[in-house]
């Protein structure tokens, strides 16, 4: 009887927590595999600010985003969860609704915020420049879990299941010039903001929720 049982266990003890963890939510998929950047591609300014370490993934260098490719299928509603811990002092953020951009800040989409304690008054779970609040719901050096749910017109973020920001975007918006900041559908990315920004993401998933 050992032998079977042993030949059942090695091939979960092969999986990432990361995996294991999407696969115990019904529904969800796992974005990232902890050990690569598969379905992943860096902007072409600085890609060697993101790293691998421990199963996350690093920011720690200059600007550069990090733009999830691996289906091609847009996102429009959804659920995704990501585990974040930032180093005191940084800033960062993770986008949806957005496009692949080789640099600068990405234009299309939004940002939801990634800061407890640097200097910019938008914090944590902020909607940037669209929905901001100015108190930090989460801690430096603790991981917390951020939730970004978009059921058509309405944008919700959770830090750790508690609501920080609700945007219910407004009949006829059209898109900015310099940023379009309108709801649509796209990928999602990670920030990279500074060389002083250090922010570690894991545990990335997602589920499709219906049009």
């Amino acid at each position: 009887m050992r032998l079977p049982l042993l030949r059942l266990l090695l091939p979960l003890a092969l999986l990432s927590p990361a995996l294991l963890a999407a696969e115990a939510e019904e529904g969800f998929v796992s974005l990232m595999d902890g050990q690569t950047f598969t379905g992943w591609k860096t902007a072409t300014e600085n890609p060697g600010t993101w790293k691998i370490e421990d199963g996350t993934f690093i920011s720690r260098g200059p600007r550069c985003h990090l733009f999830y490719m691996g289906d091609p299928q847009p996102f429009k509603n959804f659920e995704l969860k990501v585990e974040v811990m930032s180093e005191p002092g940084a800033n960062g953020g993770i986008y949806f609704h957005t496009a692949y951009q080789e640099t600068g800040w990405p234009k299309a989409g939004f940002e939801t915020q990634v800061n407890n304690t640097q200097k910019d008054w938008k914090k944590t779970g902020s909607i940037y420049d669209v929905a901001s609040v100015g108190f930090a719901a989460a801690e430096d050096n603790k991981w917390w879990t951020q939730t970004i749910i978009v059921e058509g017109s309405t944008v919700t973020v959770k830090v750790d299941g508690q609501t920080v920001v609700q945007y219910k975007e407004p009949p006829g918006v059209q898109p900015g010039k310099d940023f379009d900041r309108k709801l649509g559908s796209g990928t999602f990315a990670l920030q990279a903001h500074d060389p002083k920004s250090i922010v570690r993401y894991r545990n990335i998933r997602v589920k499709r929720l219906p049009d």
